[in-house]
């Protein structure tokens, strides 16, 4: 079976007058970690959110394993999970019931929805406080929550922006070790970040300044 590829060409989005992204081209295969980087204001964001069909580019093309990633088309959200920068989560669920809630709208067996729920939140250090309202932890816990909602879709893609921001040194490497296993166990896996330890981290990188890649290259993982 052919490894899966997510891949753009010129890509141009435009937010009322500003260009944000222009001209800006990602191949992304699967079991290798892609590392967006840049300054703020940089696009990375709007590129996530185009990849995984969120937003419309005004120009360009986005495909996986070939075929187009439309906006809204359910066979593409299916295939795909995102860790937002600002979590998308619901706020008067527990951390659990927001895990599992992303499951039943896949049609995951019951058993299957608690076992992969009870394994993500394990894994990324939040058995303890699953039960916990969101509104009620931290934003380095409600960002893990983010995280293990997207893991236990066991998506063929994962988007993550800023994934790591709101986390202390250990449990950034929680995260960093989780979404490896997750590339190396057969996903695309794109991880927007400033942070240099994080890009660092991955197979490769990909530059953005003023909507434009500057550079690619080679990562240090």
């Amino acid at each position: 079976m052919t490894a899966r590829l997510l891949s753009a060409k010129g890509l141009r989005y435009e937010a009322g007058d500003r260009v944000i992204l222009d001209g800006v081209d990602v191949l992304a295969p699967a079991g290798h970690l892609l590392a967006v980087c840049g300054p703020s204001g940089a696009g990375k964001s709007s590129l996530l959110s185009i990849l995984g069909g969120l937003l419309q580019p005004g120009g360009g093309t986005v495909s996986l394993d070939e075929a187009p990633v439309a906006v809204g088309d359910p066979s593409i959200r299916r295939r795909v999970a995102m860790v937002l920068q600002g979590y998308g989560l619901a706020t008067a669920l527990t951390a659990r019931e927001n895990v599992a809630i992303g499951l039943q709208a896949r049609r995951l067996p019951r058993g299957e929805v608690r076992q992969r729920t009870e394994a993500t939140l394990t894994a990324v250090g939040l058995a303890d406080v699953a039960d916990h309202l969101i509104e009620d932890l931290s934003g380095g816990q409600q960002q893990r929550v983010a995280v293990a909602r997207a893991l236990a879709a066991a998506p063929d893609v994962l988007l993550a922006d800023e994934p790591t921001a709101e986390l202390d040194a250990d449990n950034r490497e929680r995260v960093l070790d989780l979404l490896t296993n997750a590339a190396r166990a057969g996903a695309v896996v794109v991880i927007a970040s400033h942070d240099p330890d994080v890009v660092a981290r991955c197979d490769g990188a990909l530059e953005l300044d003023a909507g434009h890649v500057t550079q690619v290259a080679a990562g240090g993982a």
